[in-house]
């Protein structure tokens, strides 16, 4: 395969001098040679950086430099730019931040083994004045609902140029989310998208910049939320995209159909405990919380309990849910997946939300948020965020990764933003817990249910790599939370057993491939 000249675009408006000259030297040192550097001067206040682009192009054919006639912005000048490459792909590089000597020969050796990729991504770092690298940012591979939450995929991106110019090039009014704007409508087209997981890309830090704060540039903000709107709308996706919790993030407040009916399948022996200082049977408080954090009319409550569930509780059931309510006895011993496997099969619904009795919702429109991720196209489960009752992490999805199958963020501060801000976005992640997840019919029944030889543990890591083999995508929902008080209702020691048996059933990685940085602490 003869190998693609890559166009570099670098819109140049007065950076430091010094800075300009170190990013064209990054490219001029590149391993890789087949490319072309495209410098387009938005019409720069400084003779300095016009002397330096004046010398740039004169030092090496492959580098071009074009001046506008006026300051047009950053989009303006990326067009610009773009008119120009001659590339069969191009890689975005900012004017004072710096490749990698390995950067293009790396994203075309992945193209080489994919040849139909139309867009790549790399791992990044920063540098600071002192030219320090630092704050790694070791990425997910692709997760399209973390890209609706967040630019994750930033720099380095490199992209086919003839996508790139089918859907437009750069949007006009996306100055500061340019990037995410545009990586948003080709990877809507996209054929096979690549990470290379190796830092590539060094953004440097200066005052004013965004690696420099994540408030660095409030106009941004705006811009990069109705970019992830246009998406959606393009998309078919009913819901409304919104501010995140700090600059740079968003959330996607989804619609669901009336017409979806929802089954929530508790399992449940009747127990009771004490919870903030006050006694209460978690089952009926469980179904009472969702009742009162939905608006969603066709919804049906399914509980599967044991022969020894007090008769008290069962009328208590019948009060809070009343005609919503079906029972369904179990007298088999202890078996979680075949609990959850018989209230599947009594219930109706279009979309089952399986959910442990000790739970609390405190999110409003629990069920519509949860549910309806699942009527997109290739999502297959979604998940919720759960704290413990003293308010920190409990579940921010399964991280699985050297033989540790665990909780992303367990025990952290319910308010932590997690690595990169993953606890502030919905995102993929490996695995979703069963204590509050939510499935298609049609999904539970391709995969085949939860299995029964594991009564107790990792039942849902079974199921969640089930669905991940069909070739779905398992969502994590950072706004849509409840309490768990986890292992109230039973013992949670894992034997090793079941351990051995999870590990025989399914490769571990080396590393979870959407939150390679989390450190697994501690085995479920």
């Amino acid at each position: 395969m003869k190998a693609p000249l890559v166009s570099i675009l670098t819109p140049v408006y007065d950076p430091p001098v010094s800075a300009l000259q170190a990013a064209i030297a990054s490219v001029r040192s590149q391993t890789f040679t087949e490319w072309e550097l495209v410098l387009v001067d938005d019409a720069s206040r400084s003779p300095d950086v016009r002397a330096a682009l004046a010398r740039a192009t004169a030092s090496d054919p492959r580098i071009r430099s074009i001046t506008r006639a006026t300051n047009g912005g950053i989009v303006a000048a990326s067009n610009d730019a773009l008119a120009a490459a001659r590339g069969e792909f191009v890689a975005l590089l900012d004017h004072d931040d710096l490749l990698t000597r390995d950067a293009l020969a790396s994203v075309v050796a992945a193209v080489r083994r994919e040849p139909d990729t139309d867009y790549l991504y790399s791992d990044e770092d920063k540098v600071d004045a002192q030219g320090h690298f630092y704050d790694a940012f070791h990425k997910p591979d692709w997760s399209p609902e973390r890209l609706r939450g967040q630019m994750y995929t930033a720099h380095l991106s490199v992209l086919r140029t003839g996508l790139v110019r089918e859907v437009g090039g750069f949007a006009a009014g996306s100055d500061g989310s340019q990037d995410h704007d545009l990586v948003l409508r080709v990877t809507e087209r996209a054929r096979h998208i690549v990470h290379v997981p190796k830092v590539l890309y060094h953004w440097r830090s200066v005052a004013g910049s965004t690696a420099g704060g994540i408030d660095a540039k409030p106009y941004a903000w705006e811009a990069g939320r109705a970019a992830v709107q246009r998406h959606l709308d393009r998309c078919a996706i009913a819901g409304e995209a919104l501010l995140g919790p700090v600059p740079g993030t968003y959330r996607v407040r989804r619609s669901l159909s009336p017409e979806t009916s929802v089954s929530v399948v508790v399992p449940t022996r009747g127990g009771r405990g004490r919870v903030w200082g006050e006694a209460r049977c978690f089952v009926v408080e469980m179904v009472r919380s969702v009742l009162s954090h939905t608006e969603h009319e066709n919804l049906e409550i399914v509980v599967v309990y044991d022969e020894d569930t007090p008769a008290s509780v069962l009328g208590s059931l019948r009060t809070v849910a009343g005609s919503r309510l079906t029972l369904v006895p179990f007298r088999e011993p202890f078996n979680f997946s075949a609990k959850c496997n018989v209230g599947f099969l009594a219930s109706q619904g279009d979309v089952v939300v399986f959910m442990n009795d000790d739970m609390q919702v405190v999110t409003d429109r629990f069920i519509e948020e949860l549910v309806a991720p699942l009527a997109e196209p290739g999502v297959g489960a979604a998940g919720a965020r759960l704290l413990f009752a003293d308010g920190s992490l409990q579940h921010g999805g399964h991280v699985y990764a050297e033989g540790d199958l665990t909780h992303a963020g367990f025990r952290a501060a319910g308010d932590s933003y997690g690595p990169f801000s993953a606890f502030l976005v919905n995102r993929e992640c490996s695995g979703l817990t069963a204590a509050c997840l939510a499935v298609s019919r049609s999904v539970v029944d391709d995969v085949g249910g939860f299995c029964e030889d594991l009564p107790g543990n990792f039942n849902d890591v079974d199921l969640s790599n089930k669905i991940r083999f069909r070739g779905l995508r398992l969502v994590w929902l950072a706004d849509v939370t409840a309490y768990h008080f986890e292992s109230q209702t039973r013992d949670p020691q894992v034997e090793p057993w079941e351990y051995d048996f999870i590990m025989r059933r399914w490769a571990s990685p080396r590393r979870d491939p959407y939150l390679p940085d989390e450190i697994p602490s501690r085995r479920r």
